[in-house]
């Protein structure tokens, strides 16, 4: 389910369109997608043999989190949606053929 590469994840966390977007706590700081986007672009670079139970889990979270998100795609262009901005922290870019 994850279409970007790493570099293409770092970039993207880098804006500001990543950061506003997801679910912010009421206290602010880091979404739980731009965390997530982090820790994917971690775990694009690990060996596989070097991955733990615990990072399986969260490649897990991440396929659930993208099929659900993709079933509530809205109607009409998605190119600058926050629906995509959210996507694209868990290392998903729906425009991505």
């Amino acid at each position: 389910m994850v279409n970007m590469s790493p570099g293409e994840l770092e970039r993207w966390l880098r804006t500001p369109e990543s950061k506003d977007a997801g679910q912010h706590s009421a206290a602010g700081g880091e979404s739980v997608g731009h965390a997530s986007g982090r820790r994917i672009v971690a775990l694009l670079q690990t060996k596989r043999e070097a991955l733990s139970d615990d990072d399986y889990a969260h490649m897990r979270k991440v396929v659930g989190y993208v099929h659900r998100h993709l079933a509530q795609r809205p109607a009409g262009d998605v190119t600058d949606t926050r629906w995509r901005y959210s996507l694209m922290n868990w290392g998903h870019d729906p425009l991505n053929g």
